[in-house]
């Protein structure tokens, strides 16, 4: 015996989901990019493809294909031949990655490393570390601000010229 065919009201029924923003790819250069773009605004005024590639270090066509996936995913306003603009969304990242380097520039500075180390390890983790781990780290970095004398026992114990060695 055959089944009868459904009507409409007995057929399941399929969800259709608007469609969203593209979520932000979860990439160091992403961020990197968001980060870069931030500043430049903050220096400048504005932001250009050839001014982002400079200071990044890549070419103008990469920057030019990033710039298309931010723009896709709602974090900024990308018009060919002219300066990017950060959206309110592109804008909560960027002070986001923004304060997360700073901290990071905060507590490494406490350990007596100089500029470049700094940079340099703070460019390896600020891309990494989970929330919980930045909470505790500002609270750690707050604790030995506000302890100097504590520090200054820590230099003594392990100058910053001795601690590569290990």
């Amino acid at each position: 015996m055959r089944a009868a065919p459904q009507t409409s009201s007995q057929r399941p029924r399929t969800i259709r989901r608007p469609r969203a923003t593209v979520a932000l790819p979860h990439s160091t250069s992403a961020e990197d990019y968001l980060e870069r773009i931030h500043d430049l605004i903050e220096n400048k005024g504005y932001a250009r493809m050839v001014d982002i590639a400079h200071t990044l270090g890549v070419s103008q066509p990469s920057v030019t294909a990033m710039a298309q996936k931010l723009a896709d995913g709602g974090f900024l306003n990308y018009e060919k031949y002219r300066g990017l603009r950060l959206t309110p969304q592109g804008q909560k990242v960027a002070l986001r990655i923004k304060k997360r380097h700073a901290l990071l520039k905060r507590f490494l500075s406490l350990l007596g490393l100089d500029e470049d180390t700094q940079e340099q390890d703070i460019e390896g983790l600020e891309h990494s570390l989970s929330p919980e781990t930045l909470a505790r780290l500002t609270e750690l970095t707050r604790f030995l601000e506000q302890r100097p004398q504590l520090l200054a026992e820590f230099a003594r114990r392990a100058p910053p010229d001795k601690a590569a060695e290990a």
